[in-house]
């Protein structure tokens, strides 16, 4: 089939990449996301008539395909908690146009479905891990969950074809004694480790700017050990800055949403598990698609709606908050909700 024309927003960036969060729970409580004091008992979560289900997410998929998305990635929460996930992995796999499938996960539950989902069509999967140490990682997850369960899901995931990459989020005075360890480590193991500057993602999560580890520090850590030369970028629009190691083909990569924004090139649109388009992380407000999708609103007026967000969008938070240092005075929608 023809490839579709691609849709440009008003700084004429494409669309290209479709983040579908598939509900807004999580088991874990990751102060940098869904921290315990403010997602704790009691917490209203998503009733399941208000999310999308299967049949939906794909209807809009293939309606974002249309105008230009290609590549999509299941999000939560922790997507893994939405029953019978591998099925959707295989239906989003049918749409036309759709050449590749990725999901998000905490890896708390990747051993028992690795293999389904590589069979169902999965590609590619992200693990989040912020430390190996255990009291540490028992800390950060908010839970006391162990870090033995998830290398074991990321190695079952490695194991049954799918390609694996490992995202952690480095805090100042919590786990930046650990960038070491984890280069060693996954760089034996043979998996892409990215390291993340701590964003102020959400409202809850307590962000400020003296507690974000910068890449360029993180980098010249592993560097002064293990010496690194850049890469090409694969893609345009790709989100992290990549590194080998000398000598090997053995990757790293660095994504520096707080001192080198990548606005300017985000091809990424977000769609909320309740059926909300969200053009960019730190957005305050999403687009219900949801309430017209149930109304009975054909495809051309969904892609209508679609196309009229997308023209009109201007996001470029990270480049205004690096100008102003702190912030821009936005209340911002969780990140648990949108998917990161």
């Amino acid at each position: 089939m023809e490839k579709p024309h691609k849709l440009q927003d008003k700084l004429r960036r494409p669309l290209r990449d479709l983040r579908i969060s598939v509900t807004d729970r999580c088991n874990f409580r990751c102060a940098y996301c869904m921290p315990a004091e403010i997602f704790g008992p009691g917490y209203a979560f998503l009733e399941k008539e208000k999310l999308l289900a299967f049949e939906e997410i794909v209807r809009l998929t293939a309606i974002f395909t249309k105008l230009g998305a290609e590549k999509i990635r299941l999000t939560g929460g922790e997507p893994l908690l939405r029953r019978g996930l591998p099925s959707l992995v295989r239906m989003l796999g049918e749409v036309e146009c759709v050449r590749d499938i990725a999901l998000t996960t905490n890896g708390s539950r990747l051993a028992r479905f690795a293999s389904e989902l590589k069979e169902s069509g999965l590609r590619r999967v992200t693990v989040s891990l912020d430390s190996l140490d255990e009291a540490r990682f028992a800390l950060m997850n908010g839970v006391g969950y162990s870090v033995g369960p998830i290398l074991e899901g990321i190695e079952a995931a490695a194991q049954a074809g799918l390609k694996v990459k490992v995202n952690m989020v480095v805090k100042k005075g919590v786990n930046e004694g650990d960038i070491l360890p984890m280069a060693r480590y996954f760089r034996e193991k043979g998996h892409t480790l990215r390291f993340i500057e701590f964003m102020d993602v959400g409202n809850s999560n307590g962000w400020r700017l003296d507690q974000v580890v910068t890449s360029r520090a993180i980098a010249d850590a592993i560097d002064a050990e293990m010496p690194l030369e850049s890469v090409e970028p694969l893609y345009y629009g790709e989100v992290a800055s990549r590194y080998r190691y000398v000598g090997s083909d053995a990757e790293i990569g660095f994504v520096s949403s707080v001192t080198h924004p990548f606005c300017a090139t985000c091809t990424r649109a977000r769609l909320s598990a309740d059926g909300h388009l969200y053009t960019c992380l730190f957005a305050s407000r999403g687009f219900d698609l949801r309430t017209p999708l149930r109304d009975g609103a054909g495809d051309e007026e969904l892609e209508r709606l679609i196309r009229g967000v997308w023209l009109n969008r201007e996001d470029r938070y990270s480049e205004q908050r690096s100008s102003q240092t702190d912030g821009i005075g936005t209340t911002k929608a969780e990140m648990s909700y949108l998917g990161g």
